[in-house]
């Protein structure tokens, strides 16, 4: 382990942190907006809509994001023509696929809330969708924030993956200096000590929403 080249790298390796915190952040966010509106089709679609949602679910999370990245960078572009870089490929990728993991959060836990509530909503004349943002999707979004604080501690991770498309975030800037000094052990070990830092950091941001959420229940 050669500390010197560890302690000179940090600055390199935390300028790639920054972009891999940007690509969670606008795949993240992305992700959720559209795996919300998604996870709403899911529970209150008609039932075409709910199958054709279920299909869209099962194909992105039974499929590796790996594969997903190559046929958005590489394989879109080939067909269509339509050629972009390789930063809004990866926004697009890790939020589509983040999009199913998000839209089964909302479902969860939209369908934990009692449904003698809504039940008991309409019986006081509220209509349907009134009922539902008013006594639900409030319980329901409490639920919800922390497994989305785990989805994007996930995230986090998994951006790894865009490295293989030549986007220089955290670990291609890793693989960049493993390339240049000859010391893989130094580098990776040097990215894992920074995504350890991130994930620690978003786990305590969301053992901290539980618990304030826990208080107020």
């Amino acid at each position: 382990m050669d500390w010197g080249l560890l302690w000179e790298s940090m600055p390199l390796l935390l300028k790639g942190a920054g972009m891999t915190l940007k690509l969670t952040a606008l795949a993240g966010t992305f992700g959720i907006i559209l795996g919300t509106f998604v996870g709403l089709g899911r529970v209150w679609g008609n039932k075409f809509l709910a199958f054709l949602i279920t299909v869209y679910v099962e194909v992105l999370r039974g499929t590796p994001l790996y594969v997903q990245l190559m046929i958005v960078a590489f394989g879109i572009p080939q067909i269509t023509g339509i050629n972009y870089s390789e930063f809004p490929a990866a926004i697009l990728t890790i939020g589509i696929n983040s999009s199913a993991y998000v839209a089964e959060i909302i479902r969860a836990g939209i369908q934990s809330i009692d449904k003698g509530q809504m039940e008991a909503a309409r019986s006081l004349g509220m209509s349907r969708g009134m009922a539902f943002r008013v006594v639900i999707l409030p319980q329901a979004f409490k639920r919800v924030i922390p497994p989305l604080v785990n989805e994007t501690i996930s995230l986090v991770k998994e951006s790894s993956l865009v490295a293989t498309i030549a986007l220089v975030e955290l670990m291609r800037t890793a693989a960049l200096i493993s390339s240049r000094t000859y010391k893989p052990f130094t580098a990776y070990i040097g990215a894992g000590l920074v995504y350890l830092a991130i994930t620690l950091t978003l786990s305590q941001i969301a053992g901290l929403l539980e618990r304030r959420l826990a208080a107020r229940d």
